[in-house]
């Protein structure tokens, strides 16, 4: 049965992996299902962790990205139940047991992954999908914490399950991302947008265009970054989460402010060229310079996405890197998210980008990787010098700070 995965772990794990590790990743799920729920045959699933290539913090504010899904994924073997439970034993945490024969809304549950299950649930039922139970046994080598998108990717996860034994795989990992997306606002409470569950769901490298909210526009791009002689390599820079929710959650709405100077919710809503016209009585009006800067950085962003979107279909590989550096420097400069303001003692990010330029000499890009103020900076790597960027990095940070990222070309799916 583990023999059958060996033509689908190119698309899952990119050129570079051990066939004998994933082998015996795969064989300890099964024989873990058996020990726990004492089946045989479960089938497999995955979803992967996803990276942010472009269009840092525009998603909000109806913006343009650019994302990827990644070698990094949950795993779980499954099997069905004759009832309404559904049971996951999720390696490293306690197990979630969840009665789907109730779909209301759990105080009690917020922030919990029985949330999300019971919201899931709740969305198949809404489509008209009939739902039913089933127990999993998951494991992941996608890092909490790391900008890689741990929440999302057990949320397609989850939604795939149902899809595949209830609906007959009916539904397209968009319309899986959207569920997932429901569960986490409502269910789970956190307001957050569709782009971590679209790049997890959907395989690849995909632009997505939030113009429309309830229904964006996606362009897949099928582009490898080891074709082109370089390696991503997402560095963990370790620094604490802790006290930046105000960092995080000040972006946003003064965003929104200066959308609101022209009667507008968000600011993808504002003429671009309207915004410099009026720079001075915006900020006259607003007296936060940074809410013009980061508006700044909104237009910018939005405009560099379709400049990256459009090398890398031509195949224009340095082009690309020249606005993966452009997105850095903005978001450094504009958005400001590189280090907290409440706390500027603390630069990990900054002091990764610039060891980053030290090493690489004009070589490849460095940039900001995500929400920002603390955790992880992305690089794309000449093949040459990879080594010689993870030690350095690691001669920073720690060992096993730095990531070999490659993209993962199949969407969350069952794979057996």
């Amino acid at each position: 049965m583990i023999t059958d995965l060996h033509a689908i772990y190119p698309d899952l794990y990119g050129k570079e992996y051990d066939e004998k590790e994933l082998d015996k990743r795969f064989m300890h799920l099964l024989e873990k299902h058996e020990e726990l729920f004492g089946k045989k045959d479960a089938a497999i699933f995955s979803a992967s962790g996803r990276t942010e290539i472009g269009g840092n913090h525009t998603d909000h504010n109806l913006g343009k990205v650019i994302g990827g899904s990644v070698n990094l994924d949950t795993i779980g073997a499954v099997s069905k139940r004759d009832d309404k439970r559904v049971i996951i034993a999720s390696e490293g945490f306690p197990v979630v047991d969840v009665d789907i024969s109730d779909l209301e809304v759990k105080s009690g549950e917020k922030n919990g992954t029985d949330s999300l299950v019971r919201g899931i649930a709740k969305a198949f039922i809404d489509k008209g999908y009939e739902i039913g139970g089933w127990e999993a046994n998951t494991t992941t080598k996608v890092l909490g914490g790391s900008g890689l998108s741990s929440s999302a990717a057990i949320e397609v996860l989850i939604a795939e399950i149902f899809n595949n034994f209830y609906a007959s795989d009916k539904l397209s990992p968009i319309e899986l991302a959207k569920i997932g997306k429901f569960a986490e606002n409502v269910y789970f409470g956190k307001p957050s947008g569709l782009l971590d569950q679209a790049c997890c769901a959907h395989g690849g490298i995909i632009g997505i265009d939030f113009k429309d909210n309830d229904n964006p526009v996606i362009t897949p791009i099928d582009v490898l970054f080891e074709d082109y002689g370089y390696q991503m390599i997402i560095t963990d820079t370790r620094g604490s989460h802790a006290d930046l929710t105000g960092e995080y959650a000040s972006v946003p709405p003064e965003m929104r402010e200066v959308a609101a100077y022209y009667g507008k919710t968000n600011l993808r809503e504002v003429d671009f060229k309207d915004f410099i016209r009026d720079m001075k009585t915006i900020r006259d009006k607003l007296g936060n310079d940074r809410a013009l800067l980061r508006a700044y950085h909104f237009f910018s962003e939005n405009k560099r996405v379709d400049f990256m979107l459009q090398t890398l279909k031509e195949g224009d590989i340095d082009g690309f890197l020249g606005f993966v550096a452009e997105s850095g420097n903005s978001s450094f400069r504009f958005l400001q998210n590189v280090y907290p303001s409440s706390s500027p003692k603390n630069q990990g990010l900054s002091l990764a980008i610039a060891l980053s330029e030290e090493i690489l000499q004009g070589e490849g890009a460095v940039r900001v990787h995500g929400g920002g103020f603390a955790g992880t900076i992305q690089a794309y790597v000449p093949l040459s010098m990879t080594e010689t960027y993870i030690r350095g990095m690691e001669s920073l940070f720690g060992e096993g700070c730095s990531m070999r990222i490659a993209i993962r070309r199949r969407p969350v799916s069952r794979l057996i």
